[in-house]
């Protein structure tokens, strides 16, 4: 409806310029005979003021000589014809009416939002009005933190990051993160979270200060894999576009298959894979759990799992897991299989069947090459379980 009523006034405009031209029809204007009608015009007027005594008799005498004298000078002159100028610029004025409204409309097209869905004014009203409200509450909540006299809640100050996150104010969220870095609370998420913002805020580019986070936060946590990603794009930006692959696929060949970051670093390695001309990574080779009946649960056991209670989930898990771990006892040389065993045993908290996995991975990575990225993503687990 809108496109059409958009097309519709085009339309009018282009037509409103167009059809005066084509109605229009060619004058010659005779240039001596409008300037002899207005000299006789000029005669009349010495008249009628004669006439009325508003001049002398002589006065009215000059000017009638004058008058008469430019007459006879005008009827010297050769006759001369001109058109006037509609016909010759009529080709132009068309061309102009009609590009436009096409050009108006192919630039809105590229650089515009057709596919946007239209939203009316009481809409937009809400939208303001919900938005100042937020605005009123962070507000509030800053002054708050600030004037607690313990410095104010960690989860306070990361509620007031999220918002200002949500809002767009990098910045501030950056800001709102630094005042618990410090503290004996302080975790790998919130290290990553606060690099997060510093990239954000400075549209992308992991400064020294960010990398400086980055990095306490991977010591803290090796398994975190925020961190992980934020550092490979560190290493990338850096040069080192190979380290930073290689850190992405031994995070993803240690990974179950389910976590939701996958995706996001299947799809950096392979941004970064473009420029190395590395293969390209798929998803399902890194997780053939999800392609085996014997290690992945079916349609119906994630419609069964919908329906459990907490602990009954948990045991369903952990089911998943020992099944995972009793396929590996009939084929305890699959590295993968022992490192995906490691890491669903790391999401149950269950550190010491973790290690156990891990130290298996590690006797059979023995065998591999020292540049395999799954060599180091079993140092960095180790490192992390036995601090």
């Amino acid at each position: 409806m809108l496109w059409g009523i958009f097309s519709a006034l085009a339309v009018a405009a282009a037509l409103f310029m167009v059809l005066p031209l084509f109605g229009a029809k060619t004058r010659i204007a005779n240039r001596q005979a409008g300037s002899v009608s207005i000299l006789a015009d000029q005669l009349r007027e010495v008249d009628a003021d004669h006439e009325r005594g508003l001049i002398s008799a002589a006065d009215a005498q000059a000017a009638r000589v004058e008058i008469k004298r430019r007459l006879l000078a005008l009827s010297r002159l050769p006759e001369t014809k001109r058109m006037d100028g509609i016909k010759s610029g009529r080709a132009l004025l068309v061309v102009v009416a009609l590009a436009v409204p096409a050009t108006a409309g192919a630039l809105y097209a590229s650089l515009g939002s057709p596919q946007m869905s239209s939203m009316t004014f009481a809409d937009r009203e809400d939208e303001r009005t919900q938005r100042v409200e937020i605005t009123d509450l962070t507000e509030r909540l800053l002054e708050r933190l600030k004037n607690d006299p313990n410095g104010g809640p960690t989860e306070g100050w990361m509620l007031l990051a999220q918002t200002y996150m949500r809002m767009e104010r990098y910045s501030d969220a950056a800001a709102a993160i630094a005042n618990v870095t410090e503290r004996k609370d302080v975790t790998s998420a919130i290290l990553s979270q606060y690099a997060e913002a510093l990239i954000v805020a400075e549209g992308g580019i992991v400064t020294p200060d960010a990398r400086t986070v980055i990095a306490r936060a991977r010591q803290m946590d090796p398994a975190n894999p925020a961190a992980s990603y934020y550092e490979a794009i560190a290493l990338d930006q850096a040069g080192d576009g190979e380290e930073a692959h290689d850190l992405l696929l031994a995070r993803l060949n240690g990974a179950t298959g389910s976590e939701s970051w996958v995706e996001l670093f299947v799809a950096q390695a392979n941004r970064i894979g473009e420029t190395l001309g590395r293969d390209v990574v798929r998803p399902a080779p890194i997780a053939p759990m999800d392609a085996a009946p014997s290690s992945g649960p079916t349609e119906d056991d994630m419609a069964a799992a919908a329906e459990m209670s907490q602990s009954e989930r948990d045991t369903f898990i952990r089911s998943m897991v020992d099944r995972l771990a009793d396929r590996l006892e009939n084929t305890p040389d699959d590295l993968d299989g022992w490192l995906r065993l490691a890491g669903a045993y790391q999401v149950l908290g269950d550190t010491q069947k973790a290690q156990v996995a891990y130290h298996q991975a590690e006797r059979l990575a023995q065998t591999l090459p020292d540049d395999d990225p799954r060599r180091q993503t079993i140092r960095e687990a180790l490192t992390g379980l036995e601090q």
